[in-house]
């Protein structure tokens, strides 16, 4: 049995309008590849390191899977409609 893979972000969106167009996007790469919100946005408190204004933890079937859904034209081409809106830090890692 593979273990789960996570993607794990923090993102500043910049402008909130703008940024809608790539969570409408997302939505067929995440639905392909099978990856469900663990974390997405709410209230949270980060006591170290960089604050954010989302936090995000997606859960895929395993890591590969979430390798995969990274580097797929569909969420590549959701990408794009991300990065003139905010800034991102992502991690894609391996569940226990």
């Amino acid at each position: 049995m593979s273990k789960k893979g996570y993607w794990m972000a923090m993102v500043n969106v910049t402008d909130a309008e703008g940024y809608k167009q790539y969570v409408a996007a997302n939505a067929a790469a995440f639905a392909k590849y099978g990856g469900s919100f663990v974390v997405r946005g709410g209230q949270a408190e980060v006591p170290e390191g960089p604050h954010a204004s989302r936090l995000i933890v997606i859960e895929f079937e395993s890591y590969q899977i979430a390798l995969d859904c990274y580097n797929s034209p569909e969420y590549q081409a959701a990408l794009k409609l991300r990065t003139p809106y905010s800034t991102a830090h992502l991690a894609i890692v391996e569940g226990v």
